[in-house]
């Protein structure tokens, strides 16, 4: 992690003022902060770009420290102050939000800290990586405000501990057992891996600042399209671009096609995105699954499985003495997402219903007890068999589809969350399990295009 602290500082020392940054005046501050109202932390986009650091240097103690804490650095002399202080009220202004859960009138009816901690995350992410489209290093200013940002939002981690017990030496030699406080254990794992695979997303898109292909945009297209002066044609790379994401812009590559070199490049680039979305995947379903169930989900589920996936899944998930959930999704011709998505909700709400029915015997139904009772119920018990069936089928399912939008239960275990820390690593890994499939998609385009191109000579 030493190499990406390092990163991370070359970023902001060497951070010079644009004279357009240094040309704000008051009442362009005014109209961000007007516009900024709709989000607890940066979630407009011009806004947060106006609001670059320009430098700290005026700031005098503890404010300049309380200012490093966050990831600020301090730059040469020579800054206005009335620009200095209406920086400082929109840190106090996006903190304040923060603290209010999104209920400007204060009177406690905004969410919870962990809930506005997430969406400020997921904001942050729509606002620095929302226009990003297209495979090429991310503006400097946005990349900036990205690092600046998340190292405020994630600093609350610092101070989420726990107690364990270790052993301390006097000086006259006895031991004596004391509490010690540490970095709670999901966050001293999950978070340096959170923050490594961050900035190895952003590598690979700055490993594309020269390349071979280009990108027209998809309102302006015509037959041929121009590039250094000569005629490059433009190959559509999916056919369902025009009706689903008509809106991107589309990659155009050479009539020779690509290079060995460039196709090479892209295949490395392919594979590394893919490891970096399997594995901020598997964090962000690990930290999904410690979640605790909110009872509104449980108290609204059927009292029947079976109503709930229908006799045909049903029949097939109780009777196969070999259950294969890839033979069940093949037979159930699944034709788009929203079908895939329809069928996770239906398959984890009878999951819960059928390990529900396994502890109807025990008066407490919490989701803690329930894990604890699954492990001593009869293995042969007929609704361990089918929620472990369910399980294994919606494991396979968001195999198949992993664009796959999140679930109901997901949602609503984020809507309640009250966890501080598992809301920061939920939202944190989402947002970069999102930008990895897109690098992978612009990826896949780039490729299919070059295919295509030489198909076609």
């Amino acid at each position: 992690m030493e190499s990406i602290s390092n990163s991370d500082e070359s970023y902001d020392v060497g951070y010079q003022p644009s004279p357009s940054s240094a040309d704000h005046s008051l009442d362009s501050f005014a109209y961000c902060r007007t516009y900024s109202e709709a989000s607890a932390f940066s979630d407009d986009h011009s806004c947060s770009e106006a609001a670059s650091p320009l430098s700290w240097q005026g700031l005098k103690s503890p404010a300049r420290a309380a200012l490093s804490r966050l990831g600020m650095r301090q730059l040469k002399h020579g800054l206005d102050d009335e620009i200095m202080d209406l920086e400082l009220e929109l840190m106090k202004e996006r903190f304040s939000r923060l603290l209010l859960g999104e209920d400007m009138s204060g009177s406690g009816k905004g969410v919870c800290t962990a809930v506005a901690i997430s969406n400020a995350i997921t904001n942050l992410y729509a606002s620095v990586f929302g226009q990003q489209q297209r495979l090429e290093p991310l503006h400097h200013e946005k990349k900036l405000m990205w690092k600046r940002e998340m190292n405020c939002l994630l600093s609350v981690c610092d101070y989420i501990l726990e107690f364990s017990p270790s052993l301390q030496t006097l000086k006259d030699g006895t031991t004596l057992e004391v509490m010690a406080s540490r970095p709670r254990s999901d966050i001293h794992i999950n978070l340096p891996a959170l923050k490594k695979l961050d900035a190895l997303l952003l590598d690979v898109l700055d490993s594309f600042q020269e390349t071979e292909f280009w990108y027209a945009e998809q309102g302006s297209m015509s037959g041929n399209s121009t590039r250094s002066g000569s005629f490059r044609k433009i190959v559509q790379p999916q056919p369902q671009r025009n009706e689903e994401k008509w809106w991107l812009p589309v990659p155009c590559v050479p009539l020779g096609g690509l290079s060995e070199k460039s196709k090479k490049h892209l295949r490395q680039k392919h594979d590394r995105a893919s490891q970096i979305h399997k594995a901020a995947m598997a964090i962000n379903s690990g930290i999904l699954s410690e979640m605790q169930i909110p009872e509104s989900y449980m108290s609204s589920l059927p009292k029947s499985g079976k109503a709930i996936v229908g006799d045909t899944i049903y029949r097939y998930m109780y009777n196969a003495e070999k259950f294969s959930p890839d033979h069940l999704l093949d037979s159930l011709n699944i034709s788009s997402e929203h079908e895939a998505l329809e069928l996770a909700d239906k398959v984890e709400a009878s999951m819960h219903t059928w390990r529900r029915k396994m502890c109807v015997a025990h008066s407490k139904s919490s989701w803690d007890v329930v894990k604890d009772l699954v492990s001593d119920i009869d293995r042969n018990d007929k609704n361990h068999v089918l929620a472990a069936r369910s399980d294994t089928l919606l494991f396979c399912l968001k195999q198949r589809y992993p664009e796959l939008s999140q679930t109901t239960l997901d949602t609503s275990k984020i809507q309640y969350n009250k966890d501080v820390g598992q809301a920061v690593l939920e939202s944190y890994s989402r947002v970069l399990e999102g930008l990895a499939f897109n690098i992978v998609a612009w990826i896949d385009d780039v490729l299919f295009v070059d295919k295509t191109m030489k198909s076609q000579e």
